[in-house]
């Protein structure tokens, strides 16, 4: 029976540490991309949130506008893309940290926004260069403040 005990112990600790694994701590999310079947930056970017544990189905369209004016974002938030993830929008580079943040910290909001396309966020990478970038959480009413920034 002694001999057991370590063998017991160790298995224990085992499951334990997968438990607690850090690439457990976000189960696989749900996100809906909608962008253009012909936006290389957008197919990067949903690369992006796989690589980062996001379950991504990507819609692709011509009317990407009627999705950003039905979601409610306004021309200042606005990117090449449009995502969905549980109750909130997800507008343009977004970096999945971010998306995951929000999903843990679930603040009433109506989503997150990187507008335009800036140079080092995800799925914009181009070598070295990173441009700075504020990640917007915005509500309904038009409002937004900074949720990250990064240089």
């Amino acid at each position: 029976m002694t001999k057991a005990k370590p063998f017991l112990r160790a298995s224990l600790l085992s499951i334990v540490s997968l438990a607690v694994s850090p690439a457990l701590v976000h189960a696989a999310e749900a996100i809906t991309v909608h962008k253009s079947p012909t936006c290389g930056c957008c197919t990067d970017w949903v690369r992006h949130l796989e690589e980062n544990g996001f379950e991504v189905t990507v819609h692709d369209t011509q009317n990407i506008n009627q999705i950003k004016v039905d979601a409610g974002l306004t021309r200042e938030l606005a990117s090449c893309h449009t995502a969905f993830v549980g109750d909130y929008v997800i507008e343009g580079h977004v970096p999945a940290t971010d998306i995951h943040r929000l999903l843990q910290e679930a603040p009433q909001a109506r989503g997150l926004a990187v507008p335009g396309m800036p140079i080092g966020s995800p799925g914009m990478e181009m070598g070295d260069r990173q441009d700075p970038y504020t990640v917007l959480l915005f509500n309904g009413a038009g409002q937004n403040r900074p949720f990250a920034t990064y240089p």
